[in-house]
């Protein structure tokens, strides 16, 4: 079966860092359409905007991308492209990509190798990607999520904490440190449609409440993601108006 897939972006207008974020300006384009472009630049059959927000919503069709209104009460980003996947009426075994709205320098050919990914393993439930640490720091750093995977390239766990973690006391510690083998998880999904809907049923679980990684309900639940090496990593994401200065720059660079 030839592979076919949709990319859903969620996008709220509120965010206690930078509020009405996917509307802010980014080089002459609000936030939303930057990220819609990179989806659409993919092998996706269409790209959706799933948003609580009518006036996200409205800039959404004025720039001619497609959205969906969604519930207002979604605690994650997962569940409001669970709604949205269920209104665009998507076959059981369709492949859905969640490609977050904060992240408008999304390599298309990132987002086709996790739906490639997951069309080609029967075994996984879900798959996304990692790539190796930028520098040492984040290996200490919990904003930055870090995965180990077993030698058929599926996750055994992912953490806030440094993993896999030395027991060698320092200074010897940080030599035994294999950073070569430490990968970083990039946050990209793709899910088949029936899956997604039920993970999204789900009662958040022990270690998710912990680490707030709602990726380790999967595992939690004795299933599979797998996790390709990226071949092309993203740029920066925004979550603070530092980071939507970042990417402003980029993209005026970019518009050189």
């Amino acid at each position: 079966m030839a592979l076919e897939f949709t990319v859903i972006i969620p996008a709220r207008f509120s965010s206690a860092r930078l509020p009405g974020k996917p509307l802010r300006d980014v080089a002459g384009k609000p936030l939303i359409q930057r990220t819609w472009e990179a989806a659409c630049a993919s092998a996706a059959k269409r790209v959706i905007v799933a948003t609580d927000d009518e006036g996200i919503a409205r800039a959404v069709e004025n720039f001619g991308g497609v959205s969906c209104m969604t519930a207002d009460s979604h605690i994650s980003g997962t569940d409001r492209v669970a709604q949205a996947a269920t209104l665009a009426g998507l076959d059981p075994d369709q492949i859905v990509v969640n490609v977050q709205g904060d992240e408008p320098d999304m390599p298309p050919a990132l987002v086709d190798q996790v739906a490639l990914l997951l069309h080609q393993d029967k075994v996984a439930d879900v798959a996304t990607a990692c790539a190796a640490l930028e520098h040492r720091e984040q290996y200490f750093d919990s904003s930055v999520v870090k995965v180990v995977r077993d030698n058929r390239g599926h996750a055994l766990y992912f953490s806030r904490s440094p993993i896999p973690y030395s027991r060698q006391e320092s200074p010897a510690r940080e030599e035994s440190i294999p950073w070569s083998h430490i990968r970083r998880h990039i946050g990209i999904y793709a899910y088949r449609h029936a899956y997604l809907q039920e993970f999204a049923s789900r009662e958040p679980c022990p270690p998710e409440n912990l680490e707030r990684l709602e990726q380790l309900r999967v595992l939690w639940h004795g299933e599979k993601i797998a996790v390709a090496e990226a071949t092309v990593s993203p740029g920066p994401g925004v979550d603070t108006l530092d980071d939507l200065e970042r990417v402003i720059h980029l993209f005026q660079k970019q518009n050189q």
